[in-house]
C-alpha cells in the first residue's frame, strides 16, 4: 500500500509500513481510552449540561478511535 520506496531512515530508525500502522493503532487505542476516561469523569464528577458536552465530545473521539480501527483491520497485514 504505502510502496517499496516508502522506507526511509528517521533519526537511525528504519521506517517501514508495518511501523507506521502500528503507530496509527496506537492512536486509536488512546482515542478509545482518553473516551472512555472522560465518560467516567462526565458520570461522576460533573453535573447538567457541562457533563453532556464532555459525554457527546467523548463520543466524537471514540468514533475517531473506532474509524482508525477498522481502517488498520481492513487494510490487511503489510509483509513487514
Amino acid at each position: 500500500m504505502y510502496g517499496a520506496r516508502f522506507k526511509e531512515k528517521v533519526e537511525g530508525i528504519d521506517v517501514t509500513p508495518s511501523l507506521i500502522k502500528m503507530w496509527i493503532s496506537f492512536a486509536g487505542i488512546g482515542a478509545f481510552a482518553i473516551a472512555a476516561l472522560m465518560v467516567a469523569v462526565s458520570h461522576t464528577k460533573l453535573t447538567g449540561w457541562f457533563a453532556a458536552l464532555v459525554r457527546v465530545i467523548a463520543f466524537v473521539i471514540f468514533l475517531f478511535g473506532t474509524i482508525i480501527m477498522i481502517y488498520v483491520v481492513a487494510s490487511g497485514p503489510t509483509g513487514g
